[in-house]
């Protein structure tokens, strides 16, 4: 990955009047909003919710960047993979990558 590309990137992220949405609640976050609100938490119903977060028409127009659970990564909506919509629409799609704080071999905290 050439730092021509990384900076292209950067500066695609922090373009003035557009945010990253943050789409990457666990599975065990989003049934607490959903029960709340006496939705089913499935994994087609959180399809559903994340599709409706990223394909809301004009939503590209506010949105850089999205941060994506891994889950998403095996989905799809309007006939492209949860990752490919967004790219395809001009947002830098990324995951979440932690699962759990750990302790660093070596290192006191």
């Amino acid at each position: 990955m050439s730092d021509i590309y990384l900076g292209q990137v950067a500066k695609s992220l922090v373009a003035k009047g557009k945010g990253l949405l943050a789409a990457d609640e666990s599975n065990a976050s989003c049934e607490k909003r959903f029960v709340s609100v006496g939705v089913e938490c499935t994994p087609e119903s959180r399809l559903e919710y994340r599709a409706l977060l990223l394909t809301t028409p004009g939503a590209s127009d506010y949105m850089s960047g999205v941060i994506l659970y891994d889950e998403t990564f095996g989905q799809s909506t309007t006939g492209q993979t949860i990752p490919q919509y967004p790219t395809a629409n001009e947002i830098v799609p990324s995951i979440k990558v932690a699962k759990a704080l750990i302790d660093f071999p070596g290192v006191n905290a």
